[in-house]
């Protein structure tokens, strides 16, 4: 049973991939950080350092009509006083990516910091379809 601080980091990280789905540039925009030095790795890119650099990457991603649908499972947190992260998977049309997302308290809200995403071989155990799970 998650506690109340990791209901509200899942929350926020929820939110992250709700604003992907949805391509809403704005949601996107206030779920990142604004007092602190944040960074971005999209799969296959170099780093990003900066909010207006990465605000401007994902302008363009959640702009472009490629925009890939993105579906997220298997979310675990793990809370450190004013900073958490979450790991877990995003489900592409073609790709499988494993990802963490930083957070950390400012101004009462839980905000990203970092962004990573890499590319996985394969979908985790649990997103596999039945037949291929072993016993």
């Amino acid at each position: 049973m998650p506690t109340p601080v990791e209901e509200a980091v899942l929350a926020a990280n929820h939110a992250f991939y709700n604003a992907f789905r949805e391509r809403d540039a704005s949601a996107m925009e206030h779920l990142w950080a604004v007092e602190h030095l944040s960074s971005c790795i999209h799969p296959g890119w170099a780093p990003l350092l900066g909010r207006q650099t990465i605000m401007a990457s994902w302008r363009a991603i959640l702009g472009s009509a490629e925009s890939p649908q993105v579906e997220m499972t298997d979310p675990h947190v793990v809370v450190m006083d004013t900073a958490a992260f979450v790991t877990c998977v995003e489900h592409l049309t073609d790709a499988t990516i494993a990802a963490t997302n930083v957070f950390v308290k400012e101004q009462g809200e839980w905000r990203l910091v970092h962004h990573h995403g890499s590319p996985m071989p394969a979908p985790p155990p649990s997103r596999r379809p039945a037949s291929n799970r072993m016993n």
